[in-house]
Order: structure tokens, then C-alpha cells, then sequence
């Protein structure tokens, strides 16, 4: 699965090219490859090859591309449609998750999460209702980080950075979980923390420039 994480990348850099006309520079291109050799490597470690887990990952690396490019998309009509030119990360969290609201409620009623629900012990633990309620409060926090980076930022950014977040939790795997390492993993590492340094240039020089 690690694999296809270089597909997500590669549509949202090809998506902010042609939607956006944004060019990016080769060092940018460069660490864009150097991440998908990482993930092929990684993935190389694969238990097994499962056509129907491999068919659900390539729609989500779409899925999560487009909704990357979508809300960059949404973030740019604001300025010219609001009188304030400009849509917070606070009203993009508020409709980002109200919008989901309808789909979730579906989700409820067609798994009976009710009906589970109301037999469930786990409702009169107080532990339960501490950890769902950081839980919460955690997934807030992505949704506003989230919205802010791609509001300062952009698609291939953003997607960039989240696949580099994979480094060091492989890192943290090995050593809390004891993981056995070997060549591909250890190259997927590398690959990956070489993409980042080639990131981080190419962004300096950006800025500088």
C-alpha cells in the first residue's frame, strides 16, 4: 500500500500545474521522485499483493488529491467572492465538517450504529467519554492545521509534507515496536529523508528569490 502514497504526489502536482498554472522548480520535481522511490521501496516490503486493497488505495490517493485541489480551489474564489477577500481556517473547518454531517448520519444508520450504540457498555465508562472527547479535540486540530498550511501553502505542499510525516513514524516503529528492519525499509527511510532535504532547498531558495 506504501507504494501508492507517490500517486497522490503526482496528481496533486500535475492538478496545481494545470488548474492553478503553478511551475515548480526542479529541486521541487526532484524530491517529488525521490519520495516515490521511497514509497516503492517501502512497499516492497508488502506481506502480500491484494487487488481489491490496491483498488481502494489508488481511488483514495485520488480522492485525497482532489480534495486537496478542491479546497485550494474554494480558498482562491473566496477572496473574490467574500467582502472580507478571505475565508479563515475557522469558517473552512466550520463547513468542511458540517458538510460531512449528512454523509456521517447515512454511514449511522446504515451500519445500525445505533442499535450498538444503545447496547454498548463502553457509554457508562468515563474513560470512554474522556478519550473520545481528546479525540475530538485532536481531530480539530488536524482539520485547522491542516486547512492552514494548504491555505498558506498548496497542493503538492501539502501532500508532500504529509507523506514526509511517514518518515520518522516508521523510525518511531522500529524502535517502539521493535519492527524488523531490512535493505528495502532502511532504503525507503533514506530515500525519504533525502526528499526532505531536497524539499527544504528548494523552498529556501523560493523564498529567497
Amino acid at each position: 500500500m506504501l507504494s501508492l502514497l507517490g500517486c497522490s504526489l503526482l496528481v496533486s502536482s500535475v492538478g496545481e500545474m494545470y488548474l492553478f498554472g503553478k511551475h515548480h522548480d526542479n529541486r521541487v520535481w526532484a524530491a517529488l521522485f525521490l519520495m516515490i522511490i521511497s514509497a516503492i521501496t517501502g512497499g516492497l516490503t508488502d506481506l502480500s499483493f491484494h487487488a481489491v486493497g490496491y483498488t481502494w488505495q489508488i481511488i483514495n490517493c485520488f480522492l485525497t488529491a482532489s480534495y486537496s485541489l478542491t479546497l485550494r480551489r474554494v480558498m482562491d474564489t473566496a477572496k473574490q467572492l467574500t467582502k472580507s477577500g478571505n475565508l479563515n481556517e475557522f469558517s473552512m473547518v466550520l463547513l468542511n465538517n458540517t458538510l460531512s454531517l449528512p454523509l456521517g448520519i447515512f454511514l449511522v444508520f446504515v451500519f445500525n450504529e445505533i442499535d450498538y450504540l444503545s447496547r454498548t457498555p463502553l457509554l457508562r465508562l468515563p474513560m470512554f467519554w474522556l478519550v473520545i472527547t481528546f479525540s475530538g479535540v485532536l481531530g480539530l486540530g488536524i482539520s485547522f492545521t491542516s486547512m492552514w498550511f494548504l491555505h498558506q501553502t498548496g497542493a503538492t505542499t501539502y501532500s508532500l509534507v504529509g507523506s514526509l510525516n511517514k518518515i520518522p513514524l516508521s523510525i518511531a516503529g522500529i524502535f517502539l515496536f521493535k519492527v524488523p528492519t531490512s535493505v528495502e525499509n532502511s532504503a525507503s527511510i533514506f530515500f525519504g529523508l533525502l526528499a526532505g532535504v531536497f524539499f527544504a532547498r528548494a523552498k529556501i531558495r523560493e523564498r529567497s528569490s
